[in-house]
């Protein structure tokens, strides 16, 4: 499979999959700045051992949902990592991803600290999770997409099949093989979720 950008920090049963709470609805311009500024300083604590300070969780950055923070060094993917469980605060969450996506993903050894000023972060602030009664109803570049059978769990975010050029059915194939399955796996019993994200980047 081609590199899809993403990898998730925690294992989460079906419950959590479908669980998100709350209406996706755009952040203020203030706060999605406020956001990117929190995972670049989270980044840095990290990276440096120390405790980040965040923002006050009011507004829109008090909203509980899952999020996944992305970093590209050079226009390529440098780390990616989110979660879907809604049980934090969203500026908790971002504090928490950037970190992790970071220092945490196991396609890519931790951000060298004098590379943090060249990197890109993007965040993608996830909306409710919704299960699919028909494939054909997913549309590629508004819904992200997650598989589910039995343990095996995949998550790519809704920028991904738009960035690879990715038709619909790919796309699904896509998330079959993220999740650990035959590309073919979604025609035979596997479950269809998607979701739509406020993605935004510096």
């Amino acid at each position: 499979m081609r590199d899809s950008g993403v990898s998730l920090s925690l294992e989460v049963g079906v419950r959590a999959w479908s669980g998100l709470l709350g209406v996706l609805g755009m952040l203020e311009p203030h706060e999605r700045q406020a956001l990117l500024q929190l995972a670049r300083r989270a980044i840095a604590a990290r990276l440096e051992g120390r405790p980040v300070e965040t923002p006050a969780a009011v507004g829109g950055l008090a909203r509980r949902t899952g999020a996944f923070v992305t970093i590209r060094h050079n226009n390529r993917l440098r780390g990616c990592l989110g979660s879907v469980d809604g049980d934090a605060p969203l500026v908790d969450i971002v504090a928490q991803c950037a970190g992790d996506a970071a220092t945490r993903d196991p396609r890519f050894p931790p951000l060298p600290l004098d590379d943090l000023p060249e990197v890109v972060l993007e965040i993608s602030v996830l909306g409710p999770i919704e299960p699919v009664a028909d494939p054909a109803n997913i549309e590629v570049g508004r819904h992200g997409l997650v598989v589910e059978q039995g343990t095996h769990r995949g998550l790519l975010l809704p920028q991904v099949p738009t960035e690879w050029g990715w038709d619909r059915d790919t796309f699904i194939s896509e998330t079959c093989v993220k999740a650990g399955l035959a590309p073919d796996a979604w025609r035979t019993g596997v479950r269809l979720f998607t979701f739509e994200a406020d993605v935004f980047g510096e």
